[in-house]
């Protein structure tokens, strides 16, 4: 046909219109929300309603962490590291929150430095996010990146003797951040966790989001297997009863899967 066919000109030129707004509209389809500062700001992850804190290379639980803790006396844990699969979340009307992260500290004291990710339902919409969060001040979201479910993730705490680093890299989306920061007043350096959690929102402990299933693998603490610690397990239960809302399966080899059962 002829280009000068005005049926032909415009058979072209819808064709080329239907091409250029199909690829903007799917890539918009494939990108989730994304967490904000201003959601972050009113998120902390301070552990809750811990049973039987004493307890060593033991079950205990609490109502919004699971997963294991290795616990010991001041100075004992100066690393800890971990790696997961970025959980995906189907969303109700209903508005729940969960996190996965490693961190040093804040299981027997109230200093924490911890960095991880989240995945949350918020106005009926998965949102997905990366954060880091040093005791008493909130979550703070890294900025100009993408998290989506499926996502590799890598985490690591340091203290290096003055500092602590805090490094969250998606091998996925090929980015890597890291922040520096004094530590918590007070920190002991005292436990290695490595968590999933219904964290603290609006300071109230939040219904947890339906992750699935999360694993853990190279959990690891001062660079050894974080069982050899013969760390404690952590259930999460709810308040009012002793129904397990997270369950952390046995740990191996530095690994070790947690599964969502009810918010």
């Amino acid at each position: 046909m002829s280009p000068r066919s005005s049926a032909g000109f415009v058979l072209v030129t819808a064709a080329a219109l239907t091409a250029a707004l199909a690829t903007p509209s799917l890539a918009a389809s494939n990108t989730p929300a994304q967490l904000t500062q201003a959601i972050a700001s009113h998120e902390s992850h301070t552990l809750h309603g811990l049973a039987q804190p004493g307890k060593v290379n033991a079950t205990v639980s609490s109502t919004n962490w699971s997963g294991y803790a290795a616990t010991g006396s001041t100075g004992a844990y100066t690393s800890v590291t971990s790696s997961w699969t970025q959980p995906s979340v189907s969303c109700s009307s209903a508005t729940t929150y969960s996190s996965f992260w490693v961190g040093l500290d804040g299981y027997s004291n109230s200093a924490l430095e911890q960095t991880g990710t989240e995945a949350d339902c918020i106005g009926g919409k998965a949102t997905y996010g990366a954060w880091w969060e040093v005791l008493p001040a909130s979550e703070s979201a890294y900025s100009g990146v993408t998290v989506k479910g499926g996502d590799k993730f890598t985490a690591t705490v340091t203290y290096t003797g003055s500092t602590f680093t805090m490094t969250l890299a998606d091998s996925t989306e090929g980015w890597t951040k890291t922040t520096t920061h004094a530590g918590s007043s007070g920190f002991k350096n005292a436990s290695a966790e490595v968590i999933a959690e219904a964290p603290e929102v609006g300071g109230s402990v939040a219904s947890l989001a339906n992750f699935g299933t999360v694993t853990f693998t190279g959990a690891k603490a001062n660079g050894s297997n974080l069982d050899t610690y013969s760390p404690n397990e952590i259930v999460m239960t709810k308040s009012s009863s002793s129904a397990v809302r997270a369950q952390p399966g046995s740990i191996s080899g530095g690994s070790f899967s947690d599964a969502w059962k009810a918010n």
